[in-house]
């Protein structure tokens, strides 16, 4: 179903492809930005970007199930990471890494940027998945 692409071509990422294949008729989720806020609205891990990508990937799970998806589906990413600073976002893509993304490998891109919506918020993760057949929306 899904189709992980690595171009001969190109230098070879480390833990990502580079396009990733999904056969048409299948249902595709396309997820808000997942946030570093817990059920209740507060801010997790204010100051640390390794805690809040942990809670993002948490909250990013949640959305996911809820579409009837889990993390292995995932075909593309976009991860926000306040900062400029190389081992800042190296140490957030090692989170994303740990939590399974990086098995497919899904097709993602790692973006340093000046802030984010809410106040304190250091991490941000945009993702689009497959929806196994079968699966109730």
């Amino acid at each position: 179903m899904i189709q992980r692409v690595t171009v001969p071509s190109l230098f070879p990422p480390p833990t990502y492809s580079h396009a990733s294949v999904v056969e048409a008729g299948t249902k595709l989720a396309f997820l808000a930005g997942a946030v570093p806020l817990d059920a209740r609205g507060e801010l997790v891990g204010p100051g640390d970007p390794v805690r809040q990508a942990e809670q993002v990937i948490a909250n990013l799970k949640e959305q996911l199930s809820a579409v009837g998806s889990d993390l292995a589906h995932v075909v593309a990413t976009d991860v926000y990471v306040v900062g400029s600073e190389t081992a800042v976002l190296s140490a957030v893509w090692e989170i994303v890494e740990a939590s399974g993304l990086s098995t497919g490998p899904h097709s993602s891109t790692l973006i340093g940027v000046a802030c984010l919506g809410y106040t304190g918020q250091l991490v941000e993760i945009t993702a689009t998945a497959v929806v196994p057949d079968g699966t109730p929306t």
